[in-house]
């Protein structure tokens, strides 16, 4: 999941869309803990999770319900993990 938060993330040219419900819900919650260190890249990857709600909306999760589901371990541990991710695509 983290690669593809990464590749969405950097998909300027081409967007990349949310294939699902889970994860345009994980787009969502790590473009809002990313957004002071990367902040081009998090609205890149909010627009994918945008995208995929304004057609679907009821998917809409709030953030502590995709932590409590186990998509998210914990936020700490999102942004760490994305900020080697990221940094080590940059180069």
């Amino acid at each position: 999941m983290l690669d593809r938060c990464v590749l969405a993330a950097r998909s300027v040219d081409v967007p990349i869309d949310a294939e699902n419900g889970r994860e345009a819900n994980i787009f969502r919650v790590a473009a809002m803990v990313m957004q002071s260190s990367f902040p081009f890249e998090c609205k890149t990857l909010m627009a994918c999770a945008d995208r995929y709600f304004a057609a679907n909306p009821d998917e809409l999760a709030p953030v502590v319900n995709v932590i409590h589901q186990g998509d998210i371990i914990s936020l700490p541990r999102l942004r760490n993990s994305l900020t080697r991710k990221l940094n080590a695509a940059a180069r």
